[in-house]
């Protein structure tokens, strides 16, 4: 594993926890020297991300839409800072050859990163790992709710195991190590038929 797409909120108005969780996460995958894709953002939980990451000595890569380096300043001490058109084309970039995803608390930006990742995964075109950093619980309700989609046969049961949580971020070494394997022929198993389990 040598890259990862992190998704995290660019807020600056986030309680002290949710700060200290990207940071400690940017230390620990800087220091494994995981190369960090992100939305470029130099604020919230996205600026956290990077400038400690940066600081462990990683390389953090970052890709803005145009039209947000108008509002949401990019970070000036990255890697890279690539400036696309659109949003679709910045969810793209962020995946594109992309070993794993982990998202960190979020808003709706974060949410619609982080389903397109799980939809991709369901239906084979991703492969990697989806692990979410739960800081104080932040994705219980989330998980809970994907699960009630799963009883409800929404989903395949199977799916659960497309993403894994963590509490500390210390943890997502292991986490990424241990998450269970997916195969591209999960198109298979993408459609919930009466036979599903």
């Amino acid at each position: 594993m040598q890259r990862v797409t992190v998704y995290a909120a660019s807020s600056q108005a986030l309680a002290a926890d949710y700060i200290n969780a990207a940071r400690r996460l940017g230390k620990t995958l800087g220091e494994a020297k995981l190369t960090i894709m992100y939305g470029g953002g130099g604020h919230g939980l996205m600026g956290a991300l990077a400038d400690s990451a940066l600081a462990a000595g990683g390389e953090v890569h970052g890709v803005i839409p145009e039209f947000l380096t108008r509002v949401e300043a990019g970070h000036p001490g990255l890697t890279s800072l690539e400036v696309v058109d659109d949003m679709r084309t910045r969810k793209a970039r962020m995946l594109e050859a992309s070993d794993a995803v982990i998202a960190l608390p979020g808003g709706c930006g974060t949410f619609e990163e982080l389903f397109e990742a799980m939809t991709l995964k369901r239906l084979g075109q991703f492969l990697g790992p989806i692990i979410l950093i739960n800081t104080g619980g932040y994705y219980d309700g989330l998980l809970d709710f994907l699960k009630h989609s799963v009883d409800e046969r929404f989903m395949n049961r199977t799916h659960l195991n497309m993403w894994q949580s963590v509490a500390e971020p210390e943890q997502i070494l292991s986490a990424l190590g241990a998450a269970p394997s997916w195969s591209a022929d999960a198109m298979a198993e993408a459609a919930v038929t009466r036979s599903s389990r």
